[in-house]
């Protein structure tokens, strides 16, 4: 991991892609309030607007005023011929102003592997950093997930892992044209395996892991139910298409105040208990519920997903008397 995943993860509750090639959409993403901005050169750019494109995100990561939100820029996969371009152009042209490129479509441990050769000689070559720059590796087909332990191990730099709902569903030929939705006639999550997959290889090697996109931005309610489902699982955030889907992956991302409240007091009553002045002892009650070492670890990530969220605790702890 990089240093800066190392001191603490990057907040990615909402990671809003923002067309490369168009100008008002890039500057209109700086006032809106996503943890996550992604200047996209790949899909969201047509073949003859990608070359101006690597520009237009240049100038805006330069110029733009983007606050503490993680900045991201998504480069064309290792099958076109755009690739290495993007990236050259993008981390020489505004590499002190980036934090991770995204790399699409990755089918293999060796596509990261390239990318970070190449980020290595950039940065030594420009005078950066080297090792700062982070890679988000987006699992978009079945080969992508077969290998995804693989893909999360493949560099230091690697910091997400990041479901490609559309391409996947193609690439196993799922049957339905809504992503993100269901295909009908399955009676279950036909998407859990393929999360669960991504999820447990990204926490076995330290990663965030990263739903993907919700297609139909005028349905709020379908966005919601897809969003609880992974961040149910445990998934840190998810792509937003659109302003209006930002607050709903900020809220669905984050634990709810009891939940940020009930951790903080977890962590506070084991931490007395553990203590000399507590009887030095391993499980204690808190209320109703018996606490130990195991409670503690699973208090530890509410309570850091509530502060990174900026939740502010309205519950004090008092160590009982006696």
């Amino acid at each position: 991991m990089t240093d800066a995943a190392q001191s603490a993860p990057r907040p990615r509750r909402s990671c809003l892609a923002v067309p490369g090639s168009n100008p008002r959409f890039l500057e209109k993403a700086q006032q809106l309030p996503a943890d996550m901005v992604f200047l996209d050169l790949e899909d969201a750019c047509a073949p003859a607007a990608k070359e101006d494109a690597r520009a237009l995100v240049v100038r805006a990561l330069n110029e733009g005023d983007w606050g503490d939100r993680t900045r991201v820029v998504r480069v064309n996969d290792w099958t076109t011929h755009w690739t290495y371009r993007d990236v050259i152009t993008v981390v020489e042209g505004a590499g002190d102003r980036l934090d991770c490129l995204l790399l699409p479509k990755v089918q293999d441990a060796q596509q990261v592997v390239a990318l970070d050769l190449l980020l290595t000689q950039i940065e030594r070559t420009v005078g950066l950093p080297v090792g700062r720059i982070g890679i988000e590796a987006q699992v978009e087909n079945a080969r992508g997930l077969l290998n995804v332990e693989a893909i999360a191990a493949a560099s230091p730099r690697m910091e997400t892992l990041v479901f490609g709902p559309a391409d996947f569903m193609a690439s196993i030929a799922m049957r339905t044209l809504v992503v993100g939705e269901q295909p009908p006639g399955y009676p279950a999550d036909a998407y859990h395996h393929i999360l669960m997959r991504i999820l447990l290889a990204a926490r076995a090697h330290g990663l965030q892991a990263i739903d993907g996109p919700y297609l139909q931005i005028r349905n709020p309610d379908g966005f919601r139910e897809a969003a609880r489902r992974s961040a149910a699982l445990g998934f840190d955030g998810k792509w937003v298409l659109h302003p209006t889907q930002i607050e709903a992956a900020n809220e669905i991302y984050a634990p709810s105040q009891a939940d940020y409240d009930h951790a903080e007091l977890i962590l506070d009553a084991y931490t007395h208990a553990t203590s000399v002045a507590g009887g030095a002892r391993g499980a204690v009650m808190l209320g109703e519920e018996m606490i130990d070492e195991a409670s503690r670890k699973m208090a530890l990530v509410v309570a850091g997903q509530g502060r990174a969220a900026g939740l502010r605790r309205t519950s004090v702890f008092t160590p009982p008397e006696g």
